[in-house]
């Protein structure tokens, strides 16, 4: 307050809210301190405030803060909906008093319709031959209609769907004010209940409940309201910019090759996930008083399943190695239910009877129900349902600290006020539900918060119930524990937990889970980790980098919509490359982020129109102003800044592009004239094709000589063929990478018809090497994609004469 001020000018301590608070706390604990008698109810009032001390973590936690902000914007916002609910319970407490008032009185004794006749004693007829004598008591409902008050309380009861058929029946056996049930008097008035029901609960509270989550949603966006990028292509970017690729042990000797080769195919998998589904349906199989023959086929399918899944441990092991095995959370559960299974296995055969052994076999037969666990490992759908549930996690602290914040205040409050109530076996304050400890109250609120029978804890807490013997209170006293203050307790409590704070879980989930019901055809963050997967395959020892030519085979190996899939034309894919444009370093690769990023944003239509150097240059400012710890080395990876004039992937694309319209529309010229162009001719078109992408050389400079292919298949039945049929198309690389000098030895039958294969789902081959060792090469080092031949547009043997070619075609 010294330093800010106190209220006078703009920014002041006392012109925050939070700041309002923390004033308050602070006020209420000094007060406290400085009165000492427990006879003044003020102070036990102070006394109970300073559990609000827990509030003032509000203002130092940025996330929580955020979190309680939505929740009092959520109040506003919905306000007129709190009214509209309001009036609606209070019309409907108005006819319920007109139809019920007086009317829940009755006697104890079921024979006596009026309160002059429920007087004296009656017989109770119990167990045979026990009889006992009891006082008639005319009483009234716990929730009736007697004011309006009392009719909105008992409404509110209703529309929390606690304790309402007996209030129903009561409603349905009323007679006339002052007189006693009769059976099915009036059975018409039960429409009373369920139009309110119909009305207030299935309908008002639900939209009470849709704006809270809404709202919640729109303040969460509220940060970015001047963010040029949406909250799905947000999403998106964060992820390209913060992901990193993963590492993918490939093992080099020939055996152990094999063996990996085996554990990561395919059909390896299906056979696990058979054999989980065996194990998961002999499990169901088990029951109470079974047969001593179903017992032993039992535990022999036991052992059976526990030795294969070993085995497949063993195999996973044997591919791995044991870094590889156990760098992957999945693997060790898998370790952890194969070696709890197996000490199953040993404690079963070596203890004949479960309660003569010393360790509990129960426990570790626990892991054969583990095993339904695995299943979740295997389908790509239940991974992305995984992947938004961490997500959803993620994002949770907050509300959980603020919920767990609540249940501490009103716990504390609950034993201050509620705790001198004694236990009671058969009431609701009992020894298992009561507020004399902590860990009692919040068990107790968190039976509240699930809306179970919670009125009848309310009711229990009111004035006139038996004070705890062990409790200070006036000889004469016994019954003055309680407090109507109990009413405004739980249903602000219940209000808060079941209306607000729970359904901020609700929000958040339905935030991350938002992608179920978009268009499966838009790019969203649950698609990206199919690209860090088959990028591994690629770059197994997640180096960031590979070679340029494999991205066409990776992109086909992913469906769109972030992938090109297997059935896109070459050209398509071409084009695509050209508007990714990814920058490409000196040894002709490309990295995983600049990679994925092109990809997002290509898909996403992010700042793709207009020019292109003006649009990198206000994503860059976009990406600063969101991310602001993304380092400039990255950032510069991903979007390279005005000026920086390296070769990239779309300029290289582009190329090719080029030389196929040139090629199609010399022979459409030889096709219409019937004519074969003079070889003079045909080497002066040449020049002139090489002296148009001259201009690509000297951006490389002299350092990088880039080796192309410059050879595009000119037969229009095999592009008809690639196009139509969707089908893989070969792809040649040289063996010594993007600027090596060799071609790889996969010519193109350049007189016959375009040869087609399909891609290869295998990462690794074995080649034959020069030393007669073997070696795993990659299997992108026999690329199946490309139709495009090894010549060089700029030959290292005749670089002088094609210069001088340039030159003379340029003037």
């Amino acid at each position: 307050m010294t330093t800010y001020g106190a209220f006078l000018h703009k920014g002041s301590f006392c012109r925050n809210y939070f700041n309002i608070l923390d004033l308050l706390v602070v006020s209420v604990s000094l007060i406290s301190f400085g009165i000492q008698s427990s006879a003044i109810s003020v102070v036990k009032i102070l006394r109970v405030l300073r559990v609000l001390r827990p509030l003032r973590a509000i203002n130092r936690a940025k996330g929580l803060k955020h979190v309680v902000q939505c929740v009092f914007v959520a109040i506003k916002t919905i306000g007129n909906i709190v009214i509209v609910t309001t009036l609606l319970q209070f019309v409907f407490a108005c006819l319920g008093v007109q139809l019920f008032k007086g009317k829940f009185y009755s006697c104890t004794d079921p024979s006596k319709m009026t309160e002059e006749d429920c007087k004296g004693q009656f017989i109770v007829y119990g167990e045979p031959d026990q009889l006992s004598v009891q006082e008639r008591m005319w009483l009234n409902s716990d929730f009736n209609f007697d004011n309006v008050l009392l009719a909105m309380m008992a409404l509110f009861t209703v529309s929390t769907f606690e304790g309402w058929p007996q209030l129903l029946y009561k409603a349905i056996d009323s007679h006339t004010e002052d007189m006693g049930p009769i059976y099915n008097y009036r059975v018409g008035i039960s429409i009373f209940f369920i139009i309110y029901i119909i009305l207030i609960a299935f309908f008002m509270m639900n939209i009470f409940v849709g704006f809270v989550i809404v709202t919640f949603q729109e303040q969460g966006e509220a940060e970015y309201k001047n963010c040029e990028l949406d909250k799905n292509q947000r999403q998106c970017v964060q992820y390209a910019l913060k992901a990193r690729p993963l590492m993918r042990y490939i093992p080099k000797n020939k055996y152990q090759y094999n063996v990996w080769y085996v554990v990561t195919s395919s059909y390896f998998e299906y056979l696990m996930f058979a054999l989980i589904l065996l194990n998961t349906i002999c499990l169901g199989m088990q029951h109470y008083e079974q047969s001593e023959e179903m017992n032993q086929l039992s535990d022999i399918l036991n052992v059976v399943f526990t030795g294969l899944f070993a085995l497949e441990m063993v195999f996973k092991l044997c591919a791995f190695k044991a870094k590889g095995y156990f760098g992957d959370p999945w693997n060790v559960f898998d370790f952890l239910i194969v070696i709890g299974s197996i000490i199953d296995v040993i404690l079963s055969e070596v203890n004949e009877s479960e309660d003569s052994s010393r360790i509990s076999i129960s426990f570790f037969r626990l892991f054969r129900v583990m095993r339904l666990v695995k299943l979740l490992s295997r389908g790509e759908g239940v991974r992305t349902l995984l992947w938004t549930f961490i997500k959803s996690f993620q994002a949770l602290p907050y509300v959980a600290l603020l919920i767990v914040m609540l249940f501490f205040i009103y716990a504390v409050i609950g034993m201050q006020v509620f705790g001198k109530i004694a236990n009671v076996d058969g009431a609701q304050i009992n020894r298992n539900n009561n507020f004399q400890t902590f860990p009692q109250a919040v068990l107790l609120l968190f039976r509240c918060a699930t809306g179970e029978a919670w009125q009848e804890i309310m009711l229990a807490c009111r004035p006139g119930k038996l004070c705890d013997p062990e409790s200070d209170y006036e000889p004469g006293e016994e019954y003055t524990c309680g407090t109507n203050f109990a009413v405004f307790y739980f249903i602000s409590f219940y209000m808060l937990c079941a209306f607000l704070i729970i359904n901020l879980f609700v929000a958040v989930i339905m935030d991350n889970f938002d992608y179920l019901t978009r268009d499966w055809s838009i790019l969203g963050p649950h698609h990206l980790d199919e690209f860090k997967r088959i990028w591994a395959e690629y770059d197994p020892e997640a180096k960031g980098r590979i070679k340029h030519l494999d991205v066409v085979t990776l992109l086909r190996r992913i469906q769109p919509p972030l992938g090109f899939g297997k059935f896109c034309p070459h050209r398509v894919a071409c084009k695509r490359l050209v508007s990714m444009n990814m920058p490409m370093n000196s040894d002709g690769t490309v990295t995983f982020n600049a990679t994925l990023f092109a990809l997002v944003r290509t898909a996403l239509k992010i700042k793709t129109e207009g020019n292109f150097e003006q649009s990198n240059e206000e994503l860059r400012t976009i990406i600063k102003k969101i991310w602001k710890r993304t380092s400039m080395k990255l950032l510069d990876q991903v979007i390279p800044p005005i000026g920086d004039d390296e070769v990239t992937v779309g300029k290289f694309y582009a190329t090719f592009l080029i030389q196929e319209h040139f090629r199609k529309f010399k022979k459409r010229q030889e096709e219409y004239y019937g004519i074969l162009p003079s070889k003079k001719n045909q080497n002066q078109n040449e020049i002139v094709l090489q002296a148009g992408l001259r201009s690509i050389e000297e951006e490389v400079g002299d350092n990088l000589h880039r080796s192309v292919s410059g050879e595009l298949p000119v037969e229009e039945e095999g592009d008809q063929t690639m196009e139509e049929g969707g089908l893989d198309e070969t792809i040649y690389r040289r063996t010594g990478g993007l600027f090596g000098e060799q071609p790889d030895s996969y010519p193109m039958n350049r007189s016959g018809s375009l040869q087609q294969h399909m891609t290869s789902q295998r990462p690794l081959q074995f080649s034959k090497s020069e030393g007669g060792g073997e070696e795993p090469e990659s299997p992108h080092s026999r690329l199946t994609d490309s139709p495009f031949n090894t010549t060089s547009f700029f030959p290292a043997t005749d670089n002088a004469n094609t210069n001088n070619a340039n030159n003379t075609a340029l003037n």
